[in-house]
């Protein structure tokens, strides 16, 4: 059985910016080229990350996709499409479960992402 004991020393939740670095994006194997991840929240009991950071180098591209519990994403920096809507920094953009696309930009940019369950591949 799982240890699912919360602290409750704040400290223990925080994410520092020296406490963490960028790496490349693995997904089962396959690396994302030009796209590099940050976990801010790493959810014990799904055994994988629900908050992150992913930063796209121009050019970069994250394939079509479904969201089985929908997403949250704040544009931190630069500009990012989805399918056809462009988001720039301070866009929000919130997709209900089961909500499909690619992810591009031409410009590079800084997202932040909440993703409740693992997205699904559909290409």
């Amino acid at each position: 059985m799982k240890n699912t004991a919360i602290s409750t020393d704040i400290n223990d939740h925080i994410v520092r910016k020296a406490q963490k670095e960028w790496q490349p994006l693995v997904e089962k194997g396959v690396h994302y080229k030009g796209i590099s991840v940050i976990s801010l929240h790493y959810d014990q009991l799904k055994e994988r990350s629900t908050t992150i950071l992913l930063k796209f180098e121009p050019g970069a591209s994250y394939p079509y996709h479904n969201h089985p519990a929908g997403e949250e994403v704040y544009v931190l920096s630069g500009e990012a499409t989805f399918e056809n809507a462009v988001l720039s920094e301070g866009d929000y953009l919130y997709t209900p479960p089961n909500f499909k696309h690619a992810v591009t930009t031409t410009t590079g940019c800084t997202l932040l992402f909440v993703v409740p369950e693992e997205v699904e591949i559909l290409v």
